[in-house]
């Protein structure tokens, strides 16, 4: 039972290491927290304006970033750039088509995206992008070979370059910063952290409240309990 046991494990655990693995690189442990509704504010304007283009999120409302802070005024101001009202889809502006013409496969939907990769993968890959020449972007990143997705956030992060090194352990594959962008590296992290927790949030909007009802729930099965015991001992004290 015991190898049983050990064997489903390791097969659950499978697949996150074949995440971590395709690229022979560690991932970088993603800054997330869905009750930082500051972050989460931040993460879906820098969705909005960098990927909602090429991907949608077509599972969700824009109204259900009232959840997280946002007024319906600021809703259509500041994430709702294509005439949609408050309640419609966050659809990508770009036609299925139009993506496998221009990228050779059409951009994914990004509704579940950090439940189907995982967040320290996503928060690795969009950091770990750098220039390749050889490709049809200029692009590739570290974490997925030749990658169609060019590198959006070029101008935020700078241009990174590939360096390997040979030893008696193999390759051993760094990226360097050969040209700087806008922001800092410690900025351009910040940045990517919030826009990967609001990929989480994304996932499961409804993930916050349904643990607050959990908690509420076991609260009022432990005073049950509690109540129930000392019921039992009231009825069966007077009987031996």
């Amino acid at each position: 039972m015991k190898k049983i046991t050990i064997v489903i494990f390791i097969l659950c655990m499978a697949p996150f290491s074949l995440f971590a693995a395709e690229s022979g690189m560690a991932l970088d442990s993603a800054p997330v927290s869905t009750t930082d509704n500051a972050s989460l504010q931040r993460g879906a304007e820098s969705f909005v304006n960098y990927c909602l283009t090429c991907h949608g999120a077509s599972y969700m409302r824009y109204n259900r970033h009232l959840d997280i802070g946002f007024t319906n005024d600021e809703i259509l101001s500041k994430l709702v750039f294509t005439g949609q009202k408050v309640g419609g889809l966050m659809e990508s502006a770009m036609q299925k088509k139009e993506g496998e013409v221009w990228f050779g496969v059409s951009p994914p939907d990004l509704s579940v995206i950090a439940r189907s990769r995982g967040a320290d993968w996503l928060y690795t890959y969009l950091r770990a992008f750098y220039r390749d020449d050889t490709t049809a972007t200029g692009w590739n990143n570290l974490v997925f070979d030749r990658a169609a997705m060019p590198h959006v956030f070029y101008q935020l992060q700078g241009e990174q370059k590939l360096v390997v090194k040979t030893s008696g352990k193999g390759e051993q594959k760094t990226l360097v910063l050969d040209k700087q962008g806008e922001m800092t590296k410690a900025e351009f992290d910040n940045f990517v952290g919030d826009l990967v927790n609001y990929l989480v949030y994304l996932g499961e909007p409804h993930a916050n409240a349904r643990k607050e009802l959990g908690l509420k729930v076991m609260a009022f099965l432990l005073g049950m309990l509690i109540l129930s015991y000392a019921l039992k001992r009231e009825y069966w004290k007077d009987i031996h």
